[in-house]
């Protein structure tokens, strides 16, 4: 059976056709609008072109933001401005088909574990660095969402106490130490102290901001501050992994997002830092760490997936 993937984001939605396979069909693209009712008819009009296409059975739809249980309700997405938002029955009612919504990080580490990186492996944890951190948890090939669907939100786990203020509300989460946001933050910092930060300095000097692409530019150009900035955000980041696998023992970590990109520079600190933190380190076996695969179309593909599961 064919179904339709779709993934809300905040400046774009993504969607396509997608096989039992993982293969997508008919990729498409559509700028976000800014209210709700505007996302609603976006979306509607996207699965209405991908109809006239293919015969399809149900349709998934991920977003960002705490989805119920029941796969049926936004109850809060930050970006969007959705509170207890019922998607899935207004969505039905314009569509006619069965619609499944889900998280998006969850979406993009199911697509991972069914189809990508993850494939083989029962247990695994998927982290999607971006400005924020994504997470999505597989527990023996189940994806894990908790007693109310908001488990995984690995980016808001407690890092450090009392320290830096997070948009969920709280303070020291993982997130303000290991992003796109942090390793802007920590490089901004190395390039108002002068040393190794010179090459940032005169980046940001020249272009006005410095921007996560520049700071990725200047990292594979081997420029010192960047990387030492890098190498900062990456050992947060193992450091947490290493506190994750207290809880859920993944056999992989897939490492997805923007930053990402920079491969195993950001990976080896990463690794570093992890087995650093493992608990018994030395006397348990840890979990590798790789890139994701499916990249910019891992939403549309996951949730696609697990509306043609939640049909069957």
């Amino acid at each position: 059976m064919l179904t339709i993937g779709i993934d809300i984001g905040g400046t774009k939605i993504a969607g396509g056709v997608v096989t039992e396979d993982g293969e997508l069909l008919s990729p498409r693209r559509t700028p976000t609008p800014e209210n709700s009712a505007g996302i609603e008819d976006a979306v509607a009009a996207m699965v209405a072109d991908l109809r006239a296409e293919h015969e399809v059975g149900a349709v998934g739809v991920a977003a960002a933001g705490f989805i119920d249980r029941g796969r049926a309700v936004v109850t809060y997405a930050a970006n969007l401005a959705w509170r207890n938002e019922p998607l899935k029955e207004r969505l039905e009612k314009r569509l006619e088909l069965p619609v499944i919504v889900e998280n998006d990080a969850n979406a993009a580490g199911w697509a991972e574990y069914r189809f990508g990186a993850g494939r083989g492996v029962k247990d695994l944890m998927m982290l999607t660095i971006g400005t924020g951190i994504g997470g999505a948890v597989i527990v023996n090939g189940e994806l894990f969402r908790g007693g109310f669907g908001a488990a995984a939100e690995l980016g808001h786990m407690r890092f450090q106490r009392d320290g830096l203020m997070c948009g969920c509300g709280q303070r020291g989460c993982v997130e303000q130490y290991a992003s796109g946001r942090a390793l802007q933050r920590v490089a901004g910092e190395l390039a108002d102290a002068g040393g190794i930060g010179g090459g940032l300095a005169a980046a940001r000097a020249a272009e006005g901001s410095l921007e996560g692409a520049t700071i990725s530019r200047l990292v594979l150009e081997g420029d010192p501050g960047a990387l030492e900035a890098l190498r900062a955000v990456s050992a947060a980041l193992g450091e947490a992994c290493g506190t994750f696998s207290a809880a859920f023992d993944p056999a992989v970590f897939v490492i997805g997002g923007g930053v990402s990109q920079l491969g195993e520079v950001l990976l080896a600190p990463m690794r570093e830092a992890y087995h650093q933190y493992l608990p018994a380190h030395g006397n348990r076996p840890g979990g590798d760490f790789t890139i994701a695969q499916l990249v910019n179309d891992a939403g549309v593909i996951g949730v696609a997936d697990l509306a043609r599961e939640g049909s069957e």
